[in-house]
């Protein structure tokens, strides 16, 4: 509740800084509220009938995500809107042309967030895979409601709802001068070292990205604070065996406990080992060996807490030692099931992200009707993804002191920054294609940056604002998400999108829109005036 309190002021004043009226930031907040509400009935629905799993961190991130991306959505229709009030008299006729707009990029954008989402399904971690369908019902649902119940209210509204800077019927552009027409321009007098120099910057924060300590963290650095159970279990490793609370467990035949015992002895970080024996009851029988259907269980002290990244690092030796003594021992207890988590994370890193990469690379083909744009629109992203890893591991250690991240930190961070980061490079370039159409391809880009370019930074500071509110909750893992989304959405609308993109794209003009008929030709694509189709 807090954090959907949190959130919600959060997005409310960025809004009325944005529209700088009393009313307009109401509508799209509203909005929002009743996709969240469409999400969360369903996700609610799909748990009781146990069709999907549900945890805290899923409920906490649907939130902010849903929120979130309909406030974008909202933004980009809006701002479409009030652009197509001043070519029409009518709202309705207003309207209809924003959406149409705004439907292909608005739908390229949920397909692209939702399949990235869906991608998780392929991990072996029921934590993240739970995160994926949920995160999708929400985004769905705040694409259906910004096409549907936002136009309506809009219209319904009429035009007084801008006041104090209402749209009249003027057939004039005001996104044509500006900040971003300035921008435009300079993009188009130095694209190159426009883009040199960007991507220089961007390839210096990735470098520090290599030393981003990704292998876990303790329970003891969980908290941004200092809880008492934190308090106790250090000041119980101050007196005793740091793994004497939580010990490492080898389950192996009876048959070859000694040689078991002897070699787990042996074996690096292993401070104590003893057989498992029945309760010690004073004035009762003395403790006997535990034995069950021929398997003993044997104890494990280690010189790490158990729960420690230092600790994770003996599980290998100690599996092999086990091994080497019975070839049907196992071993397990926290410590054990942390590596494998670790393990876990890796494996589905490797699988996850190169298949995001190709699932999205598909849609943007598909969306842009080209292979190199796509290609080059990856590219940047995943470059900012780096640099964004980069910033975080010098901000993580030198500002906010933290030990290191957790494992899933670096899937998370990507599927969230390459899902909702590529929207704002949808948004400009889908854009892009309908002014290269009529314009030619560079004056195309330099008119697409000039109309989209206040209205998607406004998304991304949105965005950016409500992963922000993460680090109010006292977890690490959410703090270090929350910082890492919100400053990888704002690298990609004020470098990436703003510049790095749009300054590529001049400089290599046409060619990437090959291999469509719009590659071939810098000039527009017109036949009697009418816009054809490539």
């Amino acid at each position: 509740t807090d954090l959907l309190r949190t959130t919600l002021i959060v997005v409310a004043l960025i809004l009325i800084a944005v529209y700088r009226s009393p009313v307009l930031w109401i509508i799209p907040l509203f909005c929002s509220v009743i996709a969240l509400s469409i999400a969360g009935g369903v996700v609610y629905l799909l748990a009781k009938e146990e069709i999907l799993s549900l945890d805290g961190q899923s409920q906490g991130i649907l939130s902010v995500l849903v929120i979130g991306a309909a406030t974008d959505y909202a933004l980009l229709l809006i701002a479409r809107y009030r652009e197509e009030l001043h070519h029409y008299d009518s709202r309705v006729t207003a309207m209809i042309a924003a959406w149409k707009g705004v439907v292909e990029p608005i739908a390229a954008s949920g397909l692209t967030v939702v399949s990235g989402l869906l991608v998780l399904g392929l991990s072996d971690l029921a934590s993240v895979r739970s995160l994926g369908p949920v995160a999708a019902i929400g985004v769905i649902a705040a694409q259906l409601v910004m096409l549907t119940l936002l136009p309506a209210i809009m219209v319904l509204a009429g035009r007084w709802v801008f006041w104090p800077k209402r749209p009249n019927h003027d057939d004039l552009d005001e996104n044509l001068s500006g900040f971003w027409s300035k921008l435009a321009g300079l993009v188009g007098r130095r694209p190159r070292q426009t883009w040199i120099i960007t991507g220089v910057f961007l390839v210096i924060a990735m470098a520090f990205a290599t030393q981003l300590k990704s292998s876990g963290l303790a329970q003891t650095d969980a908290f941004t604070g200092n809880p008492d159970s934190v308090v106790g279990l250090e000041k119980l490793s101050e007196h005793f065996p740091a793994g004497s609370g939580d010990p490492t467990i080898v389950i192996g035949p009876e048959a070859d406990k000694d040689a078991l015992i002897l070699a787990l002895s042996a074996a690096p970080g292993v401070v104590d080992v003893k057989q498992t024996t029945t309760p010690f009851i004073p004035g009762g029988p003395e403790p006997t060996p535990v034995v069950v259907d021929g398997l003993v269980q044997i104890e494990l002290t280690l010189d790490k807490p158990a729960d420690s990244v230092d600790a994770q690092g003996y599980v290998t030796a100690i599996r092999q030692a086990a091994k080497g003594a019975s070839e049907t021992a196992v071993v397990g207890g926290s410590t054990a099931v942390n590596f494998d988590i670790q393990q876990t994370n890796l494996r589905d890193r490797n699988i996850i992200i190169p298949t995001a990469l190709l699932v999205i690379g598909i849609i943007l083909a598909l969306l842009l009707r080209s292979l190199f744009a796509p290609i080059l629109l990856i590219i940047t992203t995943v470059i900012s993804f780096g640099a964004t890893l980069g910033i975080s591991h010098l901000v993580f250690t030198h500002l906010f002191g933290f030990p290191g991240t957790d494992g899933s930190f670096i899937l998370f961070t990507f599927v969230f920054l390459v899902a909702l980061g590529i929207d704002y490079n949808i948004f400009l370039m889908t854009r892009v294609r309908e002014e290269a159409i009529k314009l030619g391809t560079r004056p195309g880009i330099l008119k697409g940056l000039t109309v989209t370019g206040g209205v998607i930074t406004s998304a991304g500071v949105v965005l950016a604002a409500t992963f922000a509110v993460l680090g109010t909750l006292p977890l690490v893992f959410l703090a270090e998400l929350g910082f890492a989304v919100a400053f990888g959405v704002l690298l990609d609308t004020i470098i990436v999108r703003s510049l790095l993109v749009p300054a590529l794209g001049y400089d290599l003009g046409a060619k990437i829109w090959w291999p469509s008929k719009l590659g071939k030709s810098e000039g527009p694509l017109v036949d009697s005036s009418k816009v054809l189709t490539s």
